[in-house]
């Protein structure tokens, strides 16, 4: 067996939602290495049209979308155009998402302060928006037969994280079981429905958190491995879920986290 034309992504399209920077991007760019046609998706429409740029003159296939995930209809309206442009749609990244802010480690997270306000933007981009692109995306999949759907969850999810924000560890223990329900329900479609689950990376979400070297430190003290992740870090995962590699894969939450959930 030809293990590795399982992973080749030759004429698939795909979508990366949040796809301009942080993981997102790295999952954009590991498809797209992979022979994918990527939409690459986010709230920034320029940097989504640098990026797409960037990875034309390297010989990928790329292009750009301007989304506000959490807008009621965008995600459909996205999936409309892409199948409009390209004829239909192969790989959804649901990637999108924001912080919930500090968590109870600090003053500023803890239950008398944290904002209802914030918990319901979170709750808007990580979970609506989340389940909105899951949505969207199943109705070409299903026609096709073929699909791979694939959330970006979080180690978060899994237990409790005084680093993190009240609505962050909610909405991801949230899509955790939307993944399982999405699978259940795809399945005899063909398309398979999985999560990967990060740990601390050294992205832009929270405003750029890990750039402070204290901050970075507290995460990487959390880790088995003693060290936050780097996007590219990410791309593995990625690639399997997207491709044949995974037809026997489908509920599944891969930790992608320094063994954070190994504790």
């Amino acid at each position: 067996m030809d293990f590795k034309s399982r992973f080749d992504l030759d004429g698939r399209v795909a979508l990366v939602t949040g796809g301009a920077s942080g993981l997102g991007l790295a999952m954009a760019e590991a498809v797209a290495s992979a022979g994918a046609k990527v939409v690459i998706a986010d709230l920034d429409g320029e940097a989504a049209a640098n990026l797409a740029e960037t990875f034309l003159k390297k010989g990928f296939l790329a292009s750009a979308q301007t989304v506000n995930i959490a807008q009621a209809g965008a995600a459909a309206d996205l999936v409309t155009t892409i199948v409009a442009e390209h004829g239909k749609l192969d790989i959804a990244f649901a990637n999108a998402g924001i912080s919930g802010g500090p968590g109870p480690f600090t003053e500023a997270g803890n239950l008398e302060t944290s904002s209802a306000e914030r918990w319901q933007q979170v709750l808007d981009v990580n979970l609506t928006g989340v389940f909105a692109t899951i949505q969207a995306a199943a109705g070409p999949m299903r026609a096709q037969r073929w699909g791979r759907i694939i959330v970006t969850a979080s180690s978060a999810g899994f237990r409790a994280d005084p680093m993190v924000g009240y609505s962050y560890v909610a909405t991801k223990a949230a899509v955790i079981n939307l993944v399982k329900q999405a699978a259940i329900d795809l399945a005899r479609f063909n398309v398979m429905v999985n999560a990967i689950a990060p740990g601390p990376f050294r992205t832009n979400i929270g405003g750029g958190r890990m750039h402070d070297a204290e901050t970075e430190q507290q995460f990487a003290q959390s880790l088995p491995l003693g060290r936050v992740g780097t996007p590219e870090e990410i791309g593995g995962a990625a690639l399997l879920l997207a491709s044949e590699a995974s037809s026997f894969i489908t509920g599944a939450i891969i930790p992608v986290d320094g063994g954070a959930i190994a504790w």
